[in-house]
């Protein structure tokens, strides 16, 4: 094990990584749907004008726009690469927590939800607990998903 590790901040990471879930699905959902726009546009030619003059005075005009949106594409082919791989990490993780756990990580971490006295609120009265034992809960859940995620430290 490398000595790096050892000054890293699990759980500020975990915390992290519980943030980027939504964003990660968003991504992989919609991936599809946007190389196909990109290459909507990359197909379109543009209509002459009137006066019969060139719109761009650029004539590789068409090249370059076809060169754009094939890096576009290869952006977007990365970026689902690797929120593939983050839900190959992450999701093992997730799925081994109770869904006790999940509740709680969601209901402190999720986007729809900044963590604040709003989160504990509600986390403790659906789970009829005081906010301590909430607080105490949502520790213990965050623990195991660190442990899930990086191992035991």
């Amino acid at each position: 094990m490398s000595i790096c590790w050892t000054y890293l901040d699990k759980t500020a990471a975990t915390v992290k990584a519980l943030k980027d879930f939504r964003r990660m699905q968003y991504i992989i959902d919609h991936t599809d749907d946007e190389i196909r726009q990109v290459e909507d546009r990359m197909a379109g030619v543009a209509s002459p004008k009137i006066s019969g003059m060139p719109r761009n005075p650029n004539p590789q005009a068409g090249e370059d726009r076809m060169i754009k949106g094939i890096e576009e594409i290869d952006v977007l082919k990365m970026r689902y690469q690797q929120a593939r791989e983050y839900m190959d990490w992450f999701l093992p993780a997730w799925n081994n927590l109770s869904p006790e756990e999940r509740f709680m990580l969601d209901a402190f971490y999720s986007a729809d939800n900044e963590y604040g006295a709003r989160a504990v609120d509600n986390v403790a009265k659906e789970c009829n607990i005081a906010r301590p034992s909430a607080y105490r809960k949502k520790t213990n859940a965050l623990d195991s998903l660190t442990t899930l995620l990086y191992g035991r430290w």
